[in-house]
């Protein structure tokens, strides 16, 4: 994406959060009306992390004009706002962790977790309001990585049954193995 067009982008997407209610708007949202303001396709992956970073830069930007004015006198919420400061930056610690690696996001918005093949991977997404953990296999269609079939998701909760018997698979590959 050139400049000019990065600018365009930028200006349209920030005058949409300004003028959005902050507590029913999400990325997806602002992303398709900003696309369909300009009349370019927003949803292709270099794109759509360009808006996702503006959207992020703005709700940073949010706190810091809310402590501004409570400042002014207009500080009645403050508790409320303290702790959903303190939760914001324990979210912002989690994702920039040690510094180690930016989190890296699928076509469809999902954070990859972890890549165990050039078509294979687990990725965290959302689905009818459930946080799933997918393992399987995608392919290229229309020049964008699509998930396949072949995998599974798990809920958290079988996540976390899978997650503990893994001792107990090591085990038995390893028994396997010797024999």
């Amino acid at each position: 994406m050139d400049e000019e067009t990065k600018k365009k982008v930028e200006a349209t997407v920030l005058e949409i959060l300004r003028g959005a209610d902050m507590e029913s708007v999400t990325e997806y949202k602002v992303r398709s009306a900003a696309a369909d303001r300009l009349g370019i396709d927003l949803s292709v992956p270099d794109r759509k992390l360009f808006v996702r970073s503006v959207v992020e830069n703005y709700l940073r930007s949010l706190p810091s004009e809310e402590e501004e004015q409570q400042q002014d006198g207009a500080g009645e919420e403050g508790k409320d706002k303290q702790e959903e400061e303190e939760e914001e930056e324990d979210e912002e610690e989690e994702e920039e962790g040690d510094g180690k690696k930016k989190r890296e996001y699928d076509d469809q918005g999902d954070l990859i977790l972890c890549r165990l093949s050039t078509k294979r991977r687990v990725t965290l997404s959302e689905f009818r309001g459930r946080t799933l953990v997918s393992i399987r296999e995608f392919y290229l269609k229309d020049g964008k990585e699509v998930p396949s079939a072949k995998g599974i998701s798990l809920t958290v909760e079988q996540w976390e049954a899978f997650r503990n018997a893994v001792p107990a698979i090591e085990d038995a590959i390893k028994k396997i193995e010797e024999d």
